[in-house]
Order: structure tokens, then C-alpha cells, then sequence
């Protein structure tokens, strides 16, 4: 019963983990006909060719396959710039939490990936009030720059 109970969940994370990325409030949900580890490495030069630096890296795919379950490619791909992370911590210390803004990378049923991030305009939303206009410009600086990293990714 035990054994039952536990392939059950895993067919369920299995299962959830395979739905697609939807168009959400907020973000930029672009699918691709790139594979994952194609536009895994497209995002990265683009942000180079963008000058924003790739600071961090994450995702359940490979150590999730350590553990024998298998599940769609997954990776977030944090980038950011530190004359942007100098000049928002300059207007607000609880503002550089949402730094670095996260481009996500997921892996769709038919084996293409699909690039989504939450746009800096709205990572950064929270924190309008108390840092000023000042950081409205950056986040919409922000927002072309990813927006161009988005459409170099993708295409």
C-alpha cells in the first residue's frame, strides 16, 4: 500500500511538473521552438550580448534524476548588473531582494522550451513607494533590457 501511495505521488509531481508555462500578470511568457538546453544557452548570451551578467543558477531537473524521478527541464537563470544592484540598494535596501531578476527556462511536452520571467517593473513594484521615481526609471530600463534579451533568446 505504502509503495502504491508513493507512485501515485510521484505520477502526480510528474504530471504537474509537465504543465506549461500560461500567460500570467506581470510576466512575459514566450514559447519557443528552441529546446531546452538551446535556449538555456541562448538566454546566457543574450544577457552577455545585453551586458547583464548570469549570478545564479538553479533547478530541480538533475537532482531530481539523482533521486530516479524524472521531470521536464526546469532552470532559473538569474541576471543582473551591478550598476543596477548599486543603484537600487542606493534607494532601497529591501528593493535588492528581487535581485537578480530570474529568467525561466522550462522544458514543454513536445520537447521545446518556453522563456518566462516576471517583468522588473513589477518585481520591483513593492517598493515604488518608498524609493521614488528614481527606481520607476531603472525598472523600466530594466524591462527593455530583458525584453531584448527575451526576443535575442527566443528567436
Amino acid at each position: 500500500m505504502r509503495r502504491l501511495l508513493t507512485t501515485l505521488i510521484l505520477v502526480s509531481f510528474a504530471s504537474m511538473a509537465q504543465a506549461e508555462m500560461a500567460p500570467r500578470d506581470g510576466w512575459s511568457v514566450v514559447p519557443t521552438a528552441k529546446s531546452y538546453d538551446e535556449l538555456i544557452d541562448a538566454v546566457k548570451t543574450a544577457a552577455k550580448s545585453n551586458k547583464m551578467g548570469v549570478v545564479t543558477q538553479a533547478g530541480p531537473t538533475g537532482a531530481a534524476k539523482n533521486r530516479g524521478i524524472t521531470i521536464p527541464g526546469n532552470r532559473v537563470i538569474g541576471l543582473f548588473n551591478n550598476v543596477y544592484a548599486v543603484n537600487v540598494l542606493a534607494l532601497s535596501t529591501a528593493a535588492m531582494i528581487e535581485a537578480p531578476i530570474r529568467m525561466y527556462v522550462t522544458e514543454n511536452k513536445d520537447g521545446s522550451a518556453t522563456l518566462s520571467y516576471k517583468l522588473p517593473s513589477t518585481a520591483f513594484g513593492p517598493y515604488m513607494d518608498e524609493a521614488g521615481p528614481e527606481l520607476a526609471r531603472m525598472a523600466s530600463e530594466l524591462d527593455t533590457i530583458f525584453a531584448t534579451i527575451s526576443t535575442e533568446a527566443t528567436q
